[in-house]
């Protein structure tokens, strides 16, 4: 299990960036931006990024389970009887036919990093038992702990013969890939800074911020485990982009996503 200081090297390991749009989830808008908006109800996509590397292919989180759309029991039991609306995922969002599209196939993969436990951010895991799996150790210990609240399913992350890699802190998987601790909206939250061969930055949020105005105006998400730390997350998200110019990629955001490149297309 491997610790270290995230940071921007001389050079990069990463050639491109794939944005995988996994489908979409129908929300409340208090549940991105606390206390604002409430009368209205947004379509928020969920995505997933595929890093082409010259150490091999790594996902960043693996999208939602296509069946809480289409099985009728998870369906119900987990979704409809606890008020919530099931994800909406049709069939091009599916993870196997977007990689197939780039010539990828899911045993490809070596290396999965999650930037934490909700259902909508780790709930492919199944398809990557042969990977490693890399996460910050308290959102390990936090998700296994018996009750962690809203949003975390154990069915998606709970098989057994996992390879868990866990870290504390801002870490770096290569060159040209740091992970950055971002906790506070949950216990062990991490986004993560890209630089392209371009010499382009690139700042994967997660879910720090879901929408433009979370970091426009400094609005913390609707659900936080810790709200100072999650503050304090957005405003150094915040600092990273202007202090390298990286371009924000949002994952949440119905806006945003519809000007981004996905693929097959990508950022290099």
């Amino acid at each position: 299990m491997g610790e270290g200081k995230a940071g921007r090297s001389g050079g990069t390991a990463v050639r491109r960036l794939h944005v995988l749009l996994c489908g979409y989830e129908i929300l409340p808008k208090t549940v991105s931006t606390r206390d604002r908006g409430g009368r209205f109800i947004l379509a928020e996509p969920v995505c997933a990024y595929l890093l082409d590397t010259d150490r091999g292919w790594v996902l960043l989180d693996t999208g939602v389970d296509p069946g809480y759309s289409n099985d009728p029991l998870l369906r119900e039991t987990l979704f409809l009887a606890n008020g919530w609306s099931p994800p909406v995922v049709r069939p091009a969002h599916l993870l196997e036919a977007q990689l197939e599209t780039i010539g990828v196939t899911c045993t490809d993969i070596g290396h999965v990093i999650l930037s934490h436990l909700h259902y909508d951010h780790c709930a492919g895991l199944a398809r990557f038992a042969h990977a490693r799996i890399s996460i910050q150790r308290s959102e390990y210990a936090w998700g296994f702990g018996g009750a962690p609240g809203a949003g975390y399913l154990l069915r998606d992350y709970g098989a057994p013969r996992l390879d868990w890699d866990l870290h504390d802190g801002d870490w770096e998987a290569m060159p040209g890939l740091a992970l950055l601790d971002t906790r506070g909206h949950t216990a062990g939250h991490q986004s993560a800074m890209i630089d392209l061969p371009s010499g382009k930055a690139i700042l994967l949020p997660f879910d720090a911020g879901d929408l433009a105005e979370n970091f426009e105006t400094e609005v913390l998400p609707g659900e936080c485990h810790d709200e100072a730390a999650a503050l304090a997350a957005i405003r150094r998200l915040n600092a990273l982009r202007t202090e390298h110019d990286a371009e924000m990629l949002l994952f949440h955001d119905p806006v945003a996503i519809q000007a981004m490149r996905l693929a097959p297309d990508c950022y290099d």
